[in-house]
């Protein structure tokens, strides 16, 4: 099946019935797998329950030097200032202040370094920690830990909210792995509640019942039920929509008291969402925050940025902590690269691959820690510009080190759909990162 003919099922503007029990027959049913028993992982102990992943994207590239990698007093900082954290010299940009009481939960890698300077090209290489090969579609860190761990949840198992351009993508995993799409989860998700009263309802799911077993009466030879699967994906699909879990999609229902600390943005309202679903179970939620591309008014544009994810990415650690989930949730927030060091005539900052910074919390990952430096005097006259940083990190090191805290086994060889043997992640865990 061609991944494009998934793009409709998935998309948040219209989720019809129909494309959903296409999804489900067509995808293997890994989100929508029937269960005799389905227990909530809300309900199991943090050592039987498998780790997850919250990735908070960053789309367009934020800028290193206005977030989390400030050089204040320096040309480069361009009058950017910063703040102290509760980490004794380590400083965030201004604008981050309720993230700045968290550091003690995060840690920084200051000194990421990539060879892609395109958007497409290099949320490619972050997403699944490979560059793009035109003979194959590598999955993202999300699919891989789906692939890899086991769950027994109701709902998608990968969601991406407010998904911007590329979202998530199973890659040669195959399209079940493709992330569930949704818009502004204020917003019920379209199309998974009847339209109809319950015994109405019943009574359709009753007749459709009827007419599959006519349709399947002296064909049962002919059918291949791997392919077919209509029965199958009907009562999965059902399933879904009588589960207790999709409540945790809406965050509305959650009190003032909880919701408002995340903000009144999409964004926050995504973080409290990708709170609440990893907590009943779901393996990785991807929250996009778009809008860093700041080739113009770059002071303005990032400074806008930071309203929304200072308050949500804080929000989403403290939550996590509260509730005991952060030791098993792996929290990732970054884009695709970072913004130069010079600022442009039009007040903008342009790509930079050559040192920018990831921050990672949770799930074994140690916080309160500091990897690399970028140079806080680079020779912005080089006519060739050299990473000017020190213990350089590949992307694929960001990958290596989330796959170790969850217990992966990322130098596992996977078989692709035309029979080639794929590495998971070729990078190298950053041991400094690692809880001992």
């Amino acid at each position: 099946m061609n991944p494009s003919d998934l793009s409709g099922c998935g998309s948040f503007s219209h989720l019809n019935r129909r494309t959903l029990l296409k999804a489900a027959g067509l995808s293997g049913l890994s989100w929508l797998t029937p269960l005799a028993e389905t227990l909530s992982r809300a309900s199991e102990s943090t050592s039987q329950r498998p780790k997850s992943v919250i990735v908070l994207w960053m789309a367009g590239g934020p800028s290193q030097l206005e977030t989390f990698d400030p050089k204040p007093g320096t040309e480069i900082a361009a009058g950017t200032k910063a703040i102290d954290t509760v980490l004794p010299g380590v400083q965030l940009a201004a604008g981050y202040p309720q993230v700045a009481e968290q550091m003690h939960h995060i840690s920084l890698v200051r000194s990421v370094v990539s060879k892609e300077g395109d958007h497409e090209r290099a949320t490619y290489n972050v997403k699944t920690g490979f560059r793009p090969d035109p003979t194959l579609v590598h999955p993202s860190i999300g699919s891989v830990v789906c692939h890899q761990q086991p769950d027994n949840i109701e709902i998608p198992r990968h969601v991406s909210i407010v998904p911007g351009q590329w979202p998530a993508r199973g890659g040669y995993l195959g399209d079940q792995f493709d992330a569930f799409k949704i818009n502004d989860p204020q917003n019920e998700i379209p199309d998974v509640t009847a339209r109809v009263p319950d015994e109405r309802f019943q009574r359709r799911v009753a007749d459709l019942d009827v007419l599959e077993g006519e349709f399947a009466r002296g064909r049962l030879q002919r059918l291949d039920g791997d392919k077919t699967l209509h029965g199958i994906a009907t009562r999965a699909a059902l399933k879904m929509m009588a589960s207790d879990q999709l409540k945790a999609f809406n965050v509305m229902d959650a009190p003032a008291g909880v919701r408002d600390p995340f903000g009144d943005t999409p964004f926050g309202r995504g973080c409290l969402a990708a709170a609440r679903l990893v907590e009943v179970g779901v393996r990785c939620v991807e929250v996009t925050l778009s809008g860093w591309d700041s080739h113009v008014n770059n002071h303005e544009t990032q400074a806008a940025r930071a309203e929304a994810l200072d308050p949500a990415f804080a929000s989403l650690i403290r939550y996590l902590h509260e509730r005991d989930l952060l030791d098993q949730t792996v929290v990732i927030c970054g884009g695709e690269f970072g913004r130069t060091p010079s600022v442009n005539p039009a007040g903008g900052r342009d790509h930079w691959p050559h040192g920018f910074t990831v921050a990672l919390a949770g799930g074994g990952i140690a916080g309160g820690r500091v990897i690399g430096e970028t140079s806080p005097d680079p020779d912005l006259e080089a006519k060739v510009k050299k990473p000017e940083v020190e213990d350089p990190q590949e992307v694929a090191n960001i990958h290596a080190t989330v796959l170790e805290t969850l217990g992966i086994d990322f130098r596992q060889e996977l078989m692709t759909p035309v029979g080639r043997p794929m590495i998971i992640c070729d990078g190298t865990p950053i041991n400094e990162l690692l809880v001992s």
